[in-house]
């Protein structure tokens, strides 16, 4: 385990019984390890080892100009995992390609991958993807955070082959009150440990989501749809997705916090969405569209199985 992995389990250890300033000094080393970290991973990188899958392994990320003044970093963590991918592709707005700073535009020559696409916000990093690689496994990445060395194994082993299985680093715990229905999103079981499949476990794409091929709907790539009904919140958007194509879901990996490079949370969607209970509007209205996730209409008929 790397020393930031390290900090950050002893941080949710010890964090609650600190005072606000020494919880600041402990989360001020852990970003410094991550730096210090990523920057040895750098200097001594080395292809990764072949991942033996069948399918192309592809890993998918996507920015805007706020975050640019960190995205090498994350960058450069994913171009140093110890398993290899296929590819990995940033998804970046054609009004902000310019706007890339060099640091960036240098890792092209160390195996990455930026591709030009329309403007679908957070839904970048996986809708050009899709449908640029159909049949590979994709694995989404966020731009704004230190990934350890092993994050990218961590998911594939986790995944099995099982075409079913959707795999993610973190989630959530979807709450059901004593009818079935979903509690508000406040009153899930935020960072959920639990381990095993399960169609309960709600994905959060800051730490990772492996998708095999075709486990999300056809319709998953409907833009009037998801920027109608989701425009913030592509987790719900997805996870409806692969509700409605028979998935189940795994979290694997241990608790070790997130790490994120200073100045990229100002701007985090997540602040809209709990803060402000825009999840509560947005999974609202994907229930009147589709239902409950687990509840199959009948229109879908026997036809709603993986495809």
């Amino acid at each position: 385990m790397s020393w930031p992995d390290r900090l950050c389990r002893l941080g949710r250890r010890i964090g609650p019984g600190l005072s606000w300033r020494r919880r600041h000094l402990l989360w001020r080393l852990t970003v410094r390890w991550a730096l210090v970290r990523t920057a040895l991973r750098w200097a001594a990188r080395r292809p990764g080892r072949p991942h033996g899958l069948t399918a192309p392994l592809v890993v998918s990320l996507t920015s805007y100009p706020p975050r640019f003044p960190t995205l090498a970093l994350t960058l450069r963590c994913l171009l140093t995992q110890d398993l290899r991918p296929d590819r990995v592709v940033l998804w970046v707005a054609h009004a902000d390609l310019a706007l890339l700073p060099p640091a960036v535009l240098a890792l092209r020559g160390a195996g990455l991958t930026i591709a030009a696409t329309e403007d679908l916000r957070s839904y970048k990093k996986i809708i050009p993807a899709l449908e640029a690689f159909p049949d590979a496994v994709i694995v989404t990445a966020d731009d704004d955070l230190y990934y350890p060395a092993d994050w990218l194994r961590q998911l594939v082993t986790g995944w099995e082959g099982r075409p079913d299985r959707i795999v993610c680093r973190r989630a959530h715990l979807v709450g059901r009150d004593g009818d079935g229905g979903l509690r508000p999103y406040r009153a899930w079981g935020f960072e959920t440990v639990r381990d095993g499949d399960s169609t309960e476990i709600f994905p959060t794409g800051v730490g990772g989501v492996l998708y095999p091929p075709g486990s999300l709907h056809p319709e998953v790539r409907d833009r009037a749809a998801f920027l109608d009904l989701c425009p913030q919140a592509d987790d719900v958007w997805l996870y409806w997705m692969g509700r409605r194509n028979g998935m189940r879901y795994r979290r694997v990996g241990d608790r070790a916090g997130l790490v994120f490079w200073d100045g990229t949370q100002e701007v985090a969607l997540w602040n809209d969405n709990l803060a402000q209970d825009a999840n509560d509007r947005q999974i609202a209205r994907m229930v009147a569209r589709y239902g409950l996730p687990g509840a199959v209409p009948a229109a879908w008929g026997e036809d709603h199985g993986p495809r």
